[in-house]
């Protein structure tokens, strides 16, 4: 005889039966491609051959001759060590000034989070269009004060914190809102007790409000920090013929697998820089995981 179901028992064989379609769509579009990548790095896979070698680690020596793998991660972490920083300054910054005013605040919120809901590629080439010699707002800007022009995506020196610019700028909107829900949720009572204390605002601010974001902190470096490493489109729309130009100043680890994979077909070889990028990806996940986290309460 089979023992009956109790009601609790049916409730949850409905919600593993509803979350199996989305772990079998997630297991299939995510994790086989991610594995298999790995099988793919370890041979010599090309595009326009049927015959696929294993050849080990020959993929990854390979890299180590390779400049433009060694100039796209420089580059990489250019962008996440002076991205990260300065997006988390000031999206904490003006998340501060939105939670102290309180009239206009859905407007004030819902302008700066219009830019990050918008495609990445119309942002691209709106402040690509701004960069432009003679006819691009800032070089207008700077004629119109006496000053010369200045070669934004076409400089070397310049090109690369030029696209970081306009990462940062377009990412602010969802570390604000994160940034808002982290002070909203810090009970208004420690602000009282601290003020009834005699703490002014930078005591407040660094005994009380830091470390209590600090889940908040902890979230918002490690999704930007993976935001950072795995940029694309905005160096491929903004880049000299989306090459990663120019010198190749601005090329990304993920825009150099793409090239290589798709332009030049050697699947192998970009297989295994995908390999090293996600453990690039793992370990500084981790590092900032032991690094920046801190036990807190309330």
């Amino acid at each position: 005889m089979f023992k009956k179901r109790t009601l609790r028992q049916k409730q949850e064989l409905w919600a593993f039966s509803f979350l199996a379609i989305p772990l079998f769509f997630f297991v299939v579009v995510r994790f086989f491609p991610a594995f298999y990548s790995f099988n793919v790095s370890l041979r010599d896979w090309s595009m326009l051959s049927l015959e696929k070698p294993f050849v080990g680690l020959g993929n990854f020596r390979d890299l180590a001759s390779d400049e433009v793998f060694w100039k796209a991660l420089r580059n990489t972490f250019k962008y996440v060590f002076l991205g990260v920083p300065i997006q988390i300054v000031v999206g904490l910054a003006i998340a501060l000034m939105l939670h102290n005013i309180r009239r206009f605040v859905p407007l004030f919120r819902t302008l700066y989070f219009v830019p990050y809901i918008t495609s990445v590629v119309a942002v691209a080439w709106v402040w690509r269009f701004m960069y432009q010699p003679h006819i691009g707002l800032f070089n207008r800007v700077l004629l119109d004060l006496g000053f010369e022009q200045i070669q934004f995506l076409r400089n070397p020196n310049t090109a690369l914190y030029s696209i970081l610019a306009m990462v940062i700028w377009h990412g602010l909107g969802f570390q604000i809102v994160l940034f808002l829900a982290g002070l909203e949720m810090i009970p208004e009572m420690y602000y009282e007790a601290a003020r009834i204390d005699g703490a002014n605002g930078r005591q407040i601010f660094f005994r009380i409000t830091l470390p209590l974001l600090n889940p908040t902190i902890v979230f918002v470096v490690i999704m930007s920090s993976i935001r950072f490493l795995q940029i694309f489109s905005e160096v491929i729309n903004m880049s000299n013929e989306g090459l990663g130009g120019p010198l190749n100043s601005t090329m990304s680890m993920v825009l150099h697998i793409y090239r290589t994979g798709f332009h030049k077909f050697q699947m192998g070889r970009a297989s295994a820089m995908t390999v090293v990028l996600f453990l690039i990806v793992l370990v500084i996940t981790f590092i900032q995981l032991k690094v920046v986290t801190r036990p807190y309460e309330y």
